[in-house]
């Protein structure tokens, strides 16, 4: 198995994104900040994504071993329903 690298990018959107180099696919990651928080980060969103990217990358590594890989997409049902953590 090859290498995969990958790259934080910014959509046209304004919207940052984590994608593989060499796959033009949809992002795996997509990081999107509301007008109030882009104001109170004083154009410092790319450090913040890079820094929110770079936690969920270590958290998915070390929960890695409690995540079913092989779960098909229509066992998580259709409706998307929105949850608060702490």
């Amino acid at each position: 198995m090859s290498a995969s690298f990958f790259e934080i990018v910014q959509l046209t959107d304004g919207d940052y994104a984590l994608r593989r180099i060499d796959d033009d696919a949809a992002p795996l990651v997509r990081i999107s900040f509301s007008t109030e928080a882009k104001e109170m980060m004083e154009d410092r969103e790319l450090s913040v994504a890079k820094a929110m990217i770079a936690a969920g990358i270590e958290a998915a590594g070390n929960a890695g071993h409690d995540i079913d890989w092989e779960e098909d997409e229509s066992e998580r049902g259709n409706a998307q329903r929105s949850y608060t953590l702490h």
